[in-house]
């Protein structure tokens, strides 16, 4: 499904950022990149974001070297990938429903669409009673888990899920952790960054492990050996 091909990427110091990454994701999988800061993991999700291109290498996705895509071909490709951020990004004007449903319009999905599927996935996250909060009224954990909802709605192949935990505390990272296994049950594939190592000891699915630019580590059922 998802393809790094020997990839490097060097910024104008020419320092590596990454360096002959090799890199398969199956179609399904749930796999956690771990490393210290500047180790490449940020940089790996850019790459697949396409909001960077790779200095030597190819990125591919379903077969599909993704770095010579044409703008609407990339508008179409962005929308197969849902994202999570640390900071969760919700428009702070707009309620829990009306933030799922703007990345809904922004896809160019119907109303009708938008009023049946925004509460179906609140309920998936256990929200569907924030329905008209604003972000203001939310707690942190609940806050990411509109995220999550806003990441999943438009039913994308991968999430993108980067230190989505790093501002929760160890109840509402519990939570999160449990919705993104739910969500990559039903066979979403999952790319997680973190530097939790509760969170990673708990997944018990493949992580690895960066440092340097370089993949260190590759293990299908691996913790948090940093």
């Amino acid at each position: 499904m998802i393809y790094f091909d020997n990839v490097s990427k060097f910024y104008t110091d020419q320092s590596p950022a990454i360096e002959g990454v090799t890199l398969t994701v199956e179609e399904g999988e749930f796999v956690s990149i771990v490393g210290h800061s500047g180790a490449g993991k940020t940089t790996l999700l850019k790459l697949l974001l396409v909001e960077e291109h790779p200095t030597e290498g190819v990125v591919y996705f379903q077969s599909e070297p993704i770095h010579g895509l044409r703008k609407s071909e990339l508008t179409r490709y962005r929308q197969k990938i849902g994202t999570i951020f640390q900071d969760f990004r919700l428009l702070p004007h707009k309620t829990v429903f009306e933030n799922i449903a703007f990345a809904m319009e922004a896809a160019g999905r119907p109303d009708e669409e938008i009023e049946a599927d925004v509460p179906h996935v609140l309920n998936l996250v256990d929200l569907e009673h924030k329905m008209w909060n604003f972000p203001h009224e939310l707690s942190g954990g609940e806050k990411q888990r509109v995220a999550i909802a806003r990441a999943i709605v438009n039913q994308p192949d991968v999430i993108i899920a980067d230190e989505p935990t790093g501002n929760l505390d160890p109840y509402a990272t519990h939570d999160v952790v449990q919705i993104l296994k739910k969500v990559n049950d039903l066979g979403t594939t999952i790319l997680l960054t973190t530097h939790n190592k509760g969170v990673i000891d708990s997944l018990n699915r493949r992580v690895i492990t960066m440092q340097d630019g370089k993949i260190v580590r590759d293990d299908a059922v691996g913790r948090y050996v940093l």
